[in-house]
């Protein structure tokens, strides 16, 4: 277990030195300047462009070169400081996202628990029951199909729009301010149920495709058929090649929890939903190099992390991989 995660260590950290290094690179060479930017939501006089863009380049850092701008950034990192924010100025990031990642974890923990629970046990009860399975798969073809955002859009227009349900834009009422009373809570709930359904629906139908295709494919493997052979009930076959098939669902369920820091940008900007995913988008056009590099950071850090996990938790619920790594050492 010790070489194991040792190795497994030394993977990771390489992987995480090089993830932030593309993560500080790739912002700095988008076209366009954010500078002129920032600028131009300050700029009155006409002699004022020229003095503010010298002060705020200079004041982010950008008029040293690529090394020291590199060695800097890594100093602020170690020491935990992100930078100021361009769009935002003079937020700083981490504040940014400190605001916006419970909405992220509002939003994307129960559809991705719930999904994952509901769709393991309709694709388990589909593989059984032939019935069913030609009843409900080709559905859940079609959601599993849709793109987040194009079903966003879809129920949005439909809920929102021709049957004015639900509200389609905010995570609150903008007349209110968020505090801990039950009015704020179900006008909260009220915005998010739209983003989440969009979120579950899609994410159902894979889950529940991916766990009936895995039965069926361990129903027909040698040790279902040798059980068969025994006199062993159906149940039980079912039992053992759920536990079996389970295990790729496993997997799954710790990569999607590790994306919940990363937001879902394309449902979050059809809703304007406030979570680190909008954030990001807003980043992005506004060409700001730091608010990009800290939501990217908190990405690359969950994934990391969940891929971490998801190793730790096959070598003990799995021994076969036990087994395949003491042979292979």
């Amino acid at each position: 277990m010790g070489r194991y995660l040792s190795k497994k260590l030394a993977v990771y950290i390489l992987t995480f030195f090089v993830a932030i290094t593309l993560d500080w690179a790739i912002p700095r060479f988008m076209p366009g300047n954010p500078i002129s930017l920032l600028v131009s939501r300050f700029a009155t006089l006409p002699n004022a462009r020229e003095v503010l863009t010298s002060y705020f380049t200079q004041s982010f850092g950008l008029d040293k070169p690529l090394w020291e701008q590199y060695l800097s950034f890594w100093k602020a990192f170690l020491s935990g400081d992100l930078g100021v924010s361009i769009y935002l100025y003079p937020k700083p990031v981490l504040e940014i996202i400190k605001e916006s990642l419970p909405y992220d974890v509002a939003l994307l923990l129960p559809a991705i628990l719930l999904s994952w629970i509901i769709g393991n046990w309709v694709g388990a009860l589909a593989a059984k029951k032939r019935a069913l399975d030609r009843v409900i798969i080709p559905i859940l073809y079609v959601f599993t199909a849709m793109p987040y955002f194009w079903f966003a859009i879809i129920i949005a227009w439909f809920l929102g729009v021709v049957i004015p349900i639900f509200p389609i834009s905010g995570a609150y009422s903008y007349s209110m301010t968020p505090e801990l009373s039950w009015e704020f809570i179900l006008d909260f709930l009220y915005h998010w149920f739209l983003p989440f359904f969009s979120l579950f629906a899609v994410m159902l139908g894979g889950w529940a495709i991916g766990m009936r295709n895995m039965i069926i494919y361990e129903i027909e493997a040698n040790y279902s058929r040798y059980m068969e052979a025994l006199g062993a009930s159906e149940g039980l076959i079912l039992r053992y090649a759920f536990r079996n098939a389970v295990l790729p669902q496993v997997t799954g369920l710790a990569l999607q929890l590790g994306t919940i820091v990363a937001g879902a940008l394309t449902t979050e900007a059809v809703f304007s939903y406030p979570g680190i995913g909008y954030v990001l988008l807003q980043a992005i056009l506004h060409q700001d190099y730091f608010l990009i590099q800290g939501c990217f950071l908190f990405i690359v850090l969950a994934v990391l992390a969940a891929n971490f996990t998801v190793d730790i938790v096959y070598v003990l619920i799995d021994p076969r991989v036990r087994y395949a790594y003491t042979e292979g050492a």
